[in-house]
């Protein structure tokens, strides 16, 4: 039911078969000169060939550090520390996620009932469409990023500071037919989680991003996350990104109005924050053992990778499975999984031009394949 891969999975596919490349030579490697510390800090060393700047971050069990490379500025004048904020973009799909299923473990949200039920009269066919195919994007909605100007992830001249309200990226969205029947299929749709956002919203009273402050933010003391709304800037220290166009011009992208992302992708964090919180939620601190059950409780995406609700399965070559979501957004691509074991790792990379798969699986290979 899936379609043929195009340039894109195949180069995910090339870098699953790279983390098994490097688990084989792993052994061999570290017995010639490099631990896996060493080999991690080359890893980072590594992606200053095609990126401004990266941050890497791994956590015990086993060898733990934070690398960097590249400079936080545009200018170049300063080497960034590992503490810098920048864009999360689809990891935001996490936090809305975990809202919804707290929601759902006070018995205010059932994951099997239609969105129609919480949201009269939004969603076209939403009496056919459960919260739980909101989540796990196999409801058909269409992508309203798929359209032209509509997308965060692509350069929009002086338009990226424009802003946007939820009703307008919906009203894109249902412009165009589903994709196909809801439950049938899987098809990645950020329009999915602006619906999601739009729920929270309607079952609290509240803004979304204030539910996620109250309920997850406050409690997990993460200081370094927000939700810019419609202010352009990132909250310094920053990592700041460039992107070259067609024309070879480098242009700056660290400002832009994100509020086209909204509950789909508009939050910035810290690798610390990043890791805080996905410990606590895959830890089981912000929502019931049966919530990370049905969480955990994936179709699969391809390439290695299998989506529940809100939340991302990548299986190692190696053996063993880590769970969490990347995000990407112009000029800012950022990967954050955890081991059951507890063994995290967080990767920012800046200015890159494509979705820095690449990096991410020999990171990963390093970090849990190599002994």
């Amino acid at each position: 039911m899936f379609t043929t891969p195009g340039p894109h999975h195949i180069r995910r596919a090339i870098a699953v078969l790279l983390v098994g490349a490097v688990t084989m030579i792993g052994t061999v490697t570290v017995a010639l000169l490099l631990g896996r510390n060493q080999v991690l800090a080359s890893v980072t060393a590594g992606t200053a060939l095609s990126t401004s700047a990266s941050l890497l971050r791994v956590t015990e069990p086993g060898p733990a550090g934070a690398w960097t490379s590249g400079s936080s500025t545009s200018s170049f004048a300063s080497a960034p520390s590992g503490d810098e904020h920048f864009r999360i973009g689809s990891i935001t799909k996490t936090f809305v996620a975990t809202a919804i299923l707290q929601l759902v473990d006070e018995g205010k949200v059932d994951l099997d009932a239609p969105v129609e039920a919480y949201l009269p009269g939004v969603v076209p066919n939403g009496a056919e469409i459960t919260v739980r195919q909101i989540l796990n994007h196999t409801s058909g909605l269409y992508d309203y990023m798929k359209g032209e100007g509509w997308s965060t992830n692509r350069w929009r001249g002086e338009a990226r500071f424009a802003g946007h309200r939820p009703d307008q990226l919906l009203h894109a969205a249902f412009e165009h037919r589903p994709y196909f029947a809801p439950g049938t299929d899987f098809r990645y749709s950020n329009t999915n989680y602006i619906v999601a956002g739009r729920l929270v919203e309607a079952v609290t009273g509240r803004t979304y991003s204030d539910v996620i402050e109250h309920r997850i933010l406050g409690p997990l003391n993460l200081t370094g996350t927000s939700f810019p709304g419609a202010d352009p800037t990132i909250p310094e220290p920053a990592i700041h990104a460039t992107t070259t166009l067609e024309d070879g011009q480098s242009v700056d992208v660290t400002e832009q109005n994100v509020s086209l992302d909204w509950a789909a992708g508009e939050m910035v964090s810290t690798t610390r924050d990043l890791q805080a919180f996905f410990e606590a939620l895959l830890g089981g601190d912000l929502i019931s053992e049966e919530s990370l059950v049905q969480m955990r409780t994936t179709v699969p995406m391809g390439m290695g990778f299998h989506y529940g609700l809100g939340l991302e399965r990548f299986d190692l070559p190696c053996g063993g499975t880590l769970w969490g979501h990347g995000g990407q957004l112009l000029g800012y691509v950022t990967y954050a999984y955890r081991r059951d074991d507890g063994r995290s790792l967080t990767m920012l990379l800046a200015s890159g031009d494509d979705d820095g798969f690449i990096s991410f699986a020999t990171a990963t290979g390093a970090a849990y394949c190599l002994t």
